[in-house]
Protein backbone atom coordinates (compact mmCIF):
# COMPACT_ATOMS: atom_id res chain seq x y z
CA UNK A 1 0.00 0.00 0.00
CA UNK A 2 1.81 3.13 -0.87
CA UNK A 3 2.73 5.85 1.46
CA UNK A 4 0.87 8.96 1.50
CA UNK A 5 2.23 11.71 -1.12
CA UNK A 6 4.40 14.71 0.50
CA UNK A 7 3.43 16.08 -2.67
CA UNK A 8 2.34 20.35 -1.92
CA UNK A 9 3.91 21.82 -5.40
CA UNK A 10 0.73 21.75 -7.81
CA UNK A 11 -1.62 24.45 -7.22
CA UNK A 12 -0.08 24.54 -3.94
CA UNK A 13 -0.60 28.16 -1.64
CA UNK A 14 1.98 29.78 1.43
CA UNK A 15 1.47 28.37 4.73
CA UNK A 16 -1.14 29.15 6.48
CA UNK A 17 0.98 31.56 8.88
CA UNK A 18 1.58 33.81 5.81
CA UNK A 19 -1.30 34.76 4.24
CA UNK A 20 -0.41 38.10 2.77
CA UNK A 21 2.88 36.98 1.50
CA UNK A 22 3.96 37.96 -1.94
CA UNK A 23 4.08 34.40 -3.87
CA UNK A 24 7.20 34.27 -6.22
CA UNK A 25 7.67 33.05 -9.21
CA UNK A 26 7.95 29.35 -9.62
CA UNK A 27 7.85 26.89 -12.52
CA UNK A 28 4.31 26.37 -12.33
CA UNK A 29 4.16 29.20 -13.86
CA UNK A 30 5.36 28.35 -17.25
CA UNK A 31 4.76 25.72 -19.31
CA UNK A 32 5.60 21.68 -18.68
CA UNK A 33 7.42 21.42 -21.80
CA UNK A 34 9.66 24.37 -20.78
CA UNK A 35 10.30 23.26 -17.45
CA UNK A 36 11.22 19.79 -18.84
CA UNK A 37 13.92 21.26 -21.19
CA UNK A 38 15.33 23.48 -18.04
CA UNK A 39 18.03 22.27 -15.75
CA UNK A 40 17.64 23.81 -12.63
CA UNK A 41 20.11 20.84 -11.10
CA UNK A 42 21.95 22.61 -8.49
CA UNK A 43 26.12 22.56 -8.26
CA UNK A 44 27.67 19.73 -6.37
CA UNK A 45 29.97 20.40 -3.95
CA UNK A 46 29.47 21.78 -0.20
CA UNK A 47 30.34 25.33 0.58
CA UNK A 48 33.28 26.26 2.70
CA UNK A 49 32.36 28.10 5.79
CA UNK A 50 29.45 28.04 8.49
CA UNK A 51 27.12 30.92 9.56
CA UNK A 52 29.50 31.87 12.58
CA UNK A 53 32.03 32.72 9.62
CA UNK A 54 30.08 34.02 6.63
CA UNK A 55 31.31 37.75 7.35
CA UNK A 56 34.94 36.71 7.08
CA UNK A 57 34.60 34.56 4.33
CA UNK A 58 32.59 37.53 2.48
CA UNK A 59 35.27 39.92 3.75
CA UNK A 60 37.95 37.90 2.46
CA UNK A 61 36.13 37.22 -1.22
CA UNK A 62 35.16 40.99 -1.84
CA UNK A 63 38.52 41.44 -3.95
CA UNK A 64 38.13 38.13 -6.07
CA UNK A 65 35.06 37.25 -7.97
CA UNK A 66 31.66 35.74 -6.36
CA UNK A 67 31.97 32.46 -5.55
CA UNK A 68 28.84 30.47 -6.88
CA UNK A 69 26.23 29.55 -4.35
CA UNK A 70 26.33 25.75 -3.77
CA UNK A 71 23.75 23.18 -2.25
CA UNK A 72 24.50 20.70 -0.04
CA UNK A 73 21.06 20.41 2.58
CA UNK A 74 17.44 20.17 1.90
CA UNK A 75 14.01 21.67 3.28
CA UNK A 76 11.34 19.17 2.75
CA UNK A 77 7.43 20.34 3.29
CA UNK A 78 5.14 18.06 4.46
CA UNK A 79 1.71 18.44 5.90
CA UNK A 80 0.76 17.45 9.47
CA UNK A 81 -2.90 17.97 9.09
CA UNK A 82 -5.49 15.53 7.24
CA UNK A 83 -6.68 16.70 3.63
CA UNK A 84 -8.00 14.84 1.19
CA UNK A 85 -6.87 14.85 -2.26
CA UNK A 86 -8.90 13.30 -4.72
CA UNK A 87 -10.08 11.36 -1.38
CA UNK A 88 -6.87 10.23 -0.54
CA UNK A 89 -5.70 12.13 2.63
CA UNK A 90 -2.07 13.13 2.14
CA UNK A 91 -1.46 14.22 5.58
CA UNK A 92 2.44 13.01 6.52
CA UNK A 93 4.20 14.18 9.94
CA UNK A 94 7.38 13.60 11.37
CA UNK A 95 5.76 11.26 13.99
CA UNK A 96 3.81 9.30 10.93
CA UNK A 97 7.68 8.90 9.48
CA UNK A 98 9.60 7.75 12.64
CA UNK A 99 5.84 5.19 12.82
CA UNK A 100 7.19 3.47 9.69
CA UNK A 101 9.94 0.44 9.57
CA UNK A 102 13.40 1.52 10.38
CA UNK A 103 11.94 4.58 10.03
CA UNK A 104 12.49 5.31 6.47
CA UNK A 105 10.01 5.81 3.30
CA UNK A 106 9.98 7.44 -0.10
CA UNK A 107 9.23 10.79 -0.73
CA UNK A 108 6.88 10.45 -3.43
CA UNK A 109 4.11 12.61 -5.44
CA UNK A 110 5.80 16.11 -6.26
CA UNK A 111 4.92 16.90 -9.34
CA UNK A 112 6.56 20.51 -9.96
CA UNK A 113 9.82 20.29 -12.25
CA UNK A 114 12.04 22.24 -10.63
CA UNK A 115 11.14 20.35 -7.15
CA UNK A 116 12.00 17.26 -9.31
CA UNK A 117 15.05 18.45 -10.84
CA UNK A 118 16.48 19.14 -6.68
CA UNK A 119 14.91 15.59 -6.18
CA UNK A 120 17.13 14.21 -8.56
CA UNK A 121 20.20 16.51 -7.64
CA UNK A 122 20.41 14.64 -3.31
CA UNK A 123 23.07 12.76 -3.13
CA UNK A 124 23.28 9.82 -0.35
CA UNK A 125 23.27 10.76 2.52
CA UNK A 126 23.13 14.20 2.51
CA UNK A 127 20.31 15.83 5.63
CA UNK A 128 17.57 17.92 5.09
CA UNK A 129 15.01 19.79 7.65
CA UNK A 130 11.83 18.11 7.76
CA UNK A 131 9.23 21.38 7.61
CA UNK A 132 5.64 20.93 9.01
CA UNK A 133 3.73 23.03 6.17
CA UNK A 134 0.11 24.02 5.53
CA UNK A 135 -1.09 24.05 8.99
CA UNK A 136 -1.75 25.88 12.08
CA UNK A 137 1.81 26.85 12.84
CA UNK A 138 4.48 25.93 10.34
CA UNK A 139 7.68 25.07 10.77
CA UNK A 140 10.69 23.01 11.47
CA UNK A 141 10.31 20.03 13.68
CA UNK A 142 13.61 17.46 12.70
CA UNK A 143 16.38 16.27 10.45
CA UNK A 144 16.16 13.43 8.05
CA UNK A 145 18.88 12.28 5.79
CA UNK A 146 18.74 10.50 2.39
CA UNK A 147 19.58 7.00 2.63
CA UNK A 148 18.15 6.19 -1.26
CA UNK A 149 19.13 8.69 -4.69
CA UNK A 150 16.26 9.50 -7.47
CA UNK A 151 14.73 6.84 -8.95
CA UNK A 152 10.94 6.90 -10.69
CA UNK A 153 8.50 7.73 -8.81
CA UNK A 154 5.11 4.79 -8.80
CA UNK A 155 2.77 6.97 -8.10
CA UNK A 156 2.93 8.66 -11.52
CA UNK A 157 1.55 5.15 -13.06
CA UNK A 158 -1.38 3.98 -10.24
CA UNK A 159 -4.10 5.06 -12.01
CA UNK A 160 -5.94 5.05 -8.58
CA UNK A 161 -3.63 7.76 -6.78
CA UNK A 162 -3.97 11.12 -6.84
CA UNK A 163 -1.01 12.04 -8.32
CA UNK A 164 -1.01 9.78 -11.56
CA UNK A 165 0.47 11.04 -14.74
CA UNK A 166 -0.78 10.28 -17.89
CA UNK A 167 1.31 11.34 -19.79
CA UNK A 168 4.45 9.82 -18.00
CA UNK A 169 5.93 6.60 -20.03
CA UNK A 170 7.54 4.08 -17.96
CA UNK A 171 9.99 4.01 -20.67
CA UNK A 172 11.04 7.57 -19.55
CA UNK A 173 9.59 8.70 -16.35
CA UNK A 174 9.14 11.96 -15.37
CA UNK A 175 8.68 12.52 -12.25
CA UNK A 176 11.19 10.97 -9.05
CA UNK A 177 11.80 9.88 -5.87
CA UNK A 178 14.04 9.85 -3.20
CA UNK A 179 14.23 7.39 0.23
CA UNK A 180 14.99 9.59 3.20
CA UNK A 181 15.04 8.25 6.99
CA UNK A 182 14.82 9.87 10.23
CA UNK A 183 17.89 11.44 12.02
CA UNK A 184 16.20 13.12 15.07
CA UNK A 185 13.89 15.87 16.10
CA UNK A 186 15.37 19.00 16.72
CA UNK A 187 16.01 20.31 19.96
CA UNK A 188 12.75 22.78 19.38
CA UNK A 189 10.10 23.25 17.23
CA UNK A 190 11.81 26.43 15.15
CA UNK A 191 9.07 28.12 13.89
CA UNK A 192 8.17 29.85 10.01
CA UNK A 193 7.80 33.43 12.11
CA UNK A 194 11.30 32.97 13.89
CA UNK A 195 13.42 31.92 10.48
CA UNK A 196 11.18 35.14 8.72
CA UNK A 197 12.58 37.25 11.40
CA UNK A 198 16.18 36.02 11.06
CA UNK A 199 15.71 36.71 6.96
CA UNK A 200 14.33 39.96 6.73
CA UNK A 201 17.30 40.90 9.36
CA UNK A 202 20.07 39.04 7.31
CA UNK A 203 18.55 40.87 3.78
CA UNK A 204 19.30 44.29 5.26
CA UNK A 205 22.94 43.00 6.72
CA UNK A 206 23.82 40.54 4.06
CA UNK A 207 23.53 37.70 6.68
CA UNK A 208 23.21 33.82 5.48
CA UNK A 209 19.62 33.73 4.93
CA UNK A 210 19.17 36.90 3.13
CA UNK A 211 18.17 34.45 -0.76
CA UNK A 212 16.48 31.70 1.54
CA UNK A 213 14.41 29.94 -0.43
CA UNK A 214 11.43 29.44 2.01
CA UNK A 215 10.78 33.08 1.71
CA UNK A 216 11.66 33.34 -2.29
CA UNK A 217 10.13 29.91 -3.60
CA UNK A 218 7.46 29.46 -0.68
CA UNK A 219 5.35 27.38 -3.13
CA UNK A 220 7.95 24.66 -3.49
CA UNK A 221 8.02 21.79 -1.39
CA UNK A 222 11.46 20.54 -1.90
CA UNK A 223 14.17 23.56 -1.31
CA UNK A 224 17.92 22.91 -1.60
CA UNK A 225 19.99 25.09 1.58
CA UNK A 226 23.74 26.33 1.69
CA UNK A 227 25.90 25.15 4.30
CA UNK A 228 25.22 28.57 6.13
CA UNK A 229 21.71 28.42 5.89
CA UNK A 230 21.38 24.97 7.65
CA UNK A 231 24.09 26.05 10.12
CA UNK A 232 22.37 29.08 10.88
CA UNK A 233 18.83 27.36 11.05
CA UNK A 234 20.51 24.70 13.36
CA UNK A 235 21.85 26.79 15.53
CA UNK A 236 18.36 28.73 16.30
CA UNK A 237 17.61 25.06 18.23
CA UNK A 238 19.95 26.16 20.89
CA UNK A 239 18.29 29.72 21.59
CA UNK A 240 15.31 29.94 23.70
CA UNK A 241 12.07 31.31 21.96
CA UNK A 242 11.48 34.75 21.76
Amino acid sequence: MPWPSRKRDKGAVSDKKEPDAKIAKTEEETSDKEEEEKSTKPPAGSSKSGWKNWKKTKESDAGGEESKITYCHWLLKSEPESRLEKGVDVKFSIDDLKAEPNQTTFWDGVRNYQARNFLRAMKLGQQAFFYHSNCKEPGIVGIVKIVKEAYPDHTQFDQKDPHYDSSSRKENPKWSMVDVQFVRMTKRFIPLSEIKAHHLAHKADGGPLKNMMLFTRQRLSIQPLTQEEFDFVLSLEEEKPH
